[in-house]
C-alpha cells in the first residue's frame, strides 16, 4: 500500500502564499509521487477563505501548539487578529489528510500554519525561531509525519522503511 502525502499546494507551483506566489519545489521526487497519485495537493490558508494575496500574519510569541490551545494568538502585520481563519485552516487541513489517508505530510517552511521546524518570531522582522504553525502540530499530534520541503530525503527514507521498497534517487530529486 502506497503512503499517500499532503502537500502544500504552494510547493506544487500553485500561486496561493500570502503574497501571492509559489514556493515551487516540485523536484523530480514530488512528480513522480503525483504521477503516482500519492500525493494530495492542499492550501490550509485558501480551504480556509483567506485570500490571496493577503497580509503577512504571524504567531505572536509563541507557536502553533500554543496557538492551538488557546494560549496564543495569529495576528497580520496590521495588527488584525486572524487566529480563528489560522485554526479553521488547521482543521481543514487535518480533516483533508485523514479523509483522503495521508500518513504524512510535505509543509511549507516557516509559515505560521505549515511551518515545521521554524515559524517568524511574532516581530515582522524576518527573525525566524524553532517551532511549528498550526497546521503542522495539529497534523502531528494526530499521528500524521511531518516534514519541510527541506526534508525531501528523510522523506523518501520514511516512505521506504514504511513500505519496505527502496525509491532510487534520480537527477532533481532533492532540488530545493
Amino acid at each position: 500500500m502506497i503512503n499517500k502525502i499532503l502537500v502544500s499546494a504552494c510547493l506544487m507551483g500553485f500561486k496561493v502564499r500570502y503574497n501571492g506566489s509559489a514556493k515551487a519545489h516540485l523536484s523530480a521526487q514530488l512528480s513522480r509521487w503525483q504521477q503516482e497519485q500519492r500525493l494530495v495537493i492542499h492550501c490550509p490558508e485558501l480551504a480556509a477563505g483567506l485570500p490571496v494575496p493577503r497580509p503577512p500574519a504571524e504567531i505572536m510569541l509563541a507557536d502553533g501548539k500554543d496557538v492551538m490551545h488557546g494560549q496564543a494568538r495569529i495576528i497580520e502585520n496590521s495588527g488584525q487578529d486572524v487566529t480563528e481563519q489560522y485554526l479553521l485552516a488547521a482543521w481543514l487541513a487535518l480533516r483533508t489528510a485523514q479523509t483522503s489517508g495521508c500518513s504524512a505530510a510535505l509543509l511549507t517552511e516557516g509559515s505560521p500554519t505549515c511551518g515545521s521546524q521554524f515559524i517568524y518570531d511574532g516581530s515582522f522582522s524576518g527573525v525566524r525561531k524553532a517551532g511549528m504553525g498550526v497546521a503542522a502540530s495539529l497534523l502531528s499530534d494526530n499521528g500524521i509525519a511531518v516534514f519541510s520541503e527541506n526534508q525531501i530525503a528523510e522523506l523518501i527514507a520514511w516512505i521506504e522503511e514504511r513500505e519496505g521498497q527502496k525509491i532510487s534517487p534520480r537527477k532533481g530529486d532533492y532540488a530545493g
